[in-house]
């Protein structure tokens, strides 16, 4: 990747960790889960957990090295190959601060050990080496995240990983099924992403992903994602429109039956 960060962002369901992976493997050219690291964001995340820190022990405390420096040493060591980091839910934490001083250093032209720069927690002169790349996934449909600060998102490319419904994969995958009721609901989820879509209170971020779908090895389960993952998604988006919320159950539940 060029620009060496990039954030995936999309609706519930649309496969981000599936891409994230599959694209790591696909630039490396091999599947090696040893280049590949994967961590999650949330309110309680912290630079000590990302980078260094202190933390409590059995003696006092103990300054311990985070889950990016470690990958970032052992990326360093192995220069002549491409790293990933993964970062699921990357917009649920406080960026700013789980960064830190990194922040200057994930940009694609200030990698490398001429660009070193003191850690706060020692005085070690750290990089970020050029073989390491970050993806970050970004769920578009909760509203309770705040948007990506701007001196961050100019440091990302983004990538809108849209419903995959009408893709060649899922359609062949559709076909193997060859099961009505299952052709009956696609119909309808496709239906449904049309009037979210438009929907001016949620709009394309809010769309239903295949992965709801996926992995099926026949549709017996169908009447579960519809009653118990589906219509709850839809009682969450629609939670002021409950006439809404009962059309569109209604409608879910009828294609399955």
């Amino acid at each position: 990747m060029h620009k060496k960060n990039l954030i995936v962002e999309g609706a519930p369901g649309v496969g981000k960790t599936f891409l994230a992976k599959r694209l790591a493997y696909s630039i490396m050219g091999e599947k090696d889960i040893n280049r590949v690291m994967m961590v999650q964001f949330h309110q309680s995340y912290s630079y000590e957990d990302f980078v260094m820190g202190y933390r409590p022990s059995k003696d006092g405390f103990d300054l311990r090295q985070g889950s990016f420096y470690q990958f970032c040493k052992k990326a360093e060591e192995d220069s002549e190959n491409d790293y990933f980091f993964i970062i699921d839910e990357i917009n649920r934490g406080n960026l700013s601060k789980i960064f830190g001083e990194l922040f200057m250093l994930i940009e694609n032209d200030k990698r490398g050990s001429k660009n070193k720069i003191q850690l706060l927690y020692s005085d070690e002169l750290f990089f970020i080496p050029k073989n390491v790349h970050i993806i970050g996934l970004m769920n578009t449909a909760d509203r309770s995240l705040a948007m990506i600060d701007y001196a961050l998102r100019r440091r990302f490319a983004f990538f809108d990983l849209k419903p995959g419904f009408s893709s060649d994969g899922f359609v062949s995958y559709q076909n193997e099924l060859n099961d009505e009721r299952f052709d009956n609901l696609v119909l309808a989820l496709k239906e449904l992403n049309e009037e979210i879509k438009n929907d001016e209170s949620l709009g394309e971020g809010f769309r239903i992903g295949h992965s709801y779908l996926s992995n099926l090895k026949d549709c017996d389960n169908l009447d579960f994602i519809v009653e118990y993952e589906l219509i709850p998604l839809l009682r969450e988006y629609w939670f002021d429109e409950p006439d809404k919320v009962k059309i569109w159950s209604d409608k879910l539940r009828s294609v399955i039956n």
